[in-house]
């Protein structure tokens, strides 16, 4: 949502608890220390968090308490080393609530140290440092279910439907157009699919990220001059034919990765 702790705070009520859920996740900080001078200092986060777990025990809500994610998947940066009190707080606060305790950081922390041959440096979880990617997702869901107390059969029985859940390998290019515009693809890809194609192209010393943003570089190119008809990319959103080309970018995509996957 891009919010911070006290907005979380502010629509609590009105989100979650007027809702009357048996369990709430709580999953809040990385905001608050990426947004900066806009964010949230250390003291707030804490009365902010600290009001949320006060006011979902008084409706009779449990918590389940995550760690934030990292900020970035270079774990030395500046932004991680500010994110680790934040963290610190919520792990004491969920062993003072005897709250469950998913710490995703922790979890992120111990497969970005482990990783060896990375698709692209800082992308194994996430597609741009911060957001999931499917790897990511996988890696949320399989905490949280460890908090909620599965055991490692059921965890495994989980993991092994999520491999055919449609789009839940989804993939994804973006080409930045200049000026704060941008154009996006998507293609809906099942995790199974997501990984055989990955590891196919990991075998010729390709990533799959680098390849189907390289292809959707090309498509986008091959709208401007000499072969297109405009000066640059800005110019596509400058003479309001940018749903028209999205859309023709969006089929060109498809058409590719589904190519990719019967080559």
């Amino acid at each position: 949502s891009g919010h911070k702790s006290d907005q979380m705070l502010a629509r609590l009520k009105k989100d979650a608890l007027d809702k009357k859920p048996d369990w709430m996740t709580l999953s809040c900080g990385v905001n608050d220390v990426w947004h900066g001078a806009r964010g949230i200092p250390l003291d707030q986060y804490k009365q902010n968090i600290t009001a949320i777990l006060d006011q979902c025990a008084a409706a009779g809500t449990k918590v389940v308490v995550l760690t934030a994610t990292v900020i970035g998947e270079e774990l030395d940066a500046e932004n991680n080393q500010k994110l680790a009190p934040y963290n610190e707080f919520l792990r004491n606060l969920a062993k003072e609530r005897k709250a469950p305790l998913a710490d995703l950081y922790g979890m992120f922390a111990t497969a970005i140290k482990a990783q060896t041959t990375p698709a692209k440096p800082g992308r194994l979880l996430t597609s741009d440092g911060v957001h999931m990617n499917p790897k990511g997702d996988q890696l949320m869901a399989r905490g949280v279910l460890q908090a909620f107390g599965l055991d490692a059969a059921q965890l495994a029985k989980a993991e092994a439907a999520w491999q055919d859940l449609p789009g839940g390998g989804t993939v994804r290019a973006r080409f930045d157009a200049g000026q704060g515009k941008s154009f996006q693809a998507t293609h809906k890809l099942s995790l199974r699919q997501r990984d055989a194609l990955a590891a196919r192209l990991q075998k010729e010393g390709k990533s799959l990220d680098a390849v189907l943003n390289a292809a959707f570089a090309d498509d986008v190119k091959a709208q401007l001059k000499p072969a297109g008809e405009f000066e640059n990319a800005a110019a596509i959103f400058a003479a309001k034919k940018d749903r028209e080309v999205s859309a023709k970018l969006q089929e060109q995509f498809s058409q590719r990765v589904e190519a990719l996957l019967k080559h």
